[in-house]
């Protein structure tokens, strides 16, 4: 299977002045652990998860002063929707984070998460069995 095949291809965008709060309600909102955070300034993307919004409130951060761009992942490793589902794996696994952007073409294309993956494999074992 590939990352074409688990990856959410409507993935949350939001823009580095997002408050940590705006960000967490969108997310929430739409049942999903991250965010791509777009910065037209800074002709780059990152990505915010629900662990980077924990950290900053068990931090005792303000969630409404602090704001998207001052909390995400910048150095990112992007996927290709080429890559096995067991290549997306081991690079989650060896950068210890759960989330993968999935870039094409230098386009954001989708996203894909530990859970995409494991309902995934979970899929193709009921199959077989």
């Amino acid at each position: 299977m590939k990352v074409q095949d688990g990856m959410t291809t409507l993935v949350l965008t939001i823009g580095p002045a997002h408050t940590l709060r705006a960000a967490a309600s969108l997310m929430a909102e739409r049942k999903v652990g991250a965010a791509v955070v777009f910065d037209p300034e800074n002709s780059g993307v990152g990505i915010l998860t629900e662990r980077d919004i924990l950290n900053s409130i068990g931090a005792g951060e303000d969630p409404d002063a602090e704001v998207a761009a001052a909390h995400l992942t910048s150095d990112l490793v992007f996927a290709s929707p080429d890559w096995t589902l067991e290549q997306a794996a081991t690079a989650m696994m060896r950068g210890g984070f759960r989330h993968l952007v999935v870039v094409q073409d230098s386009d954001v294309v989708g996203l894909l998460s530990m859970r995409d993956i494991v309902r995934c494999w979970a899929g193709s074992l009921a199959l077989t069995s």
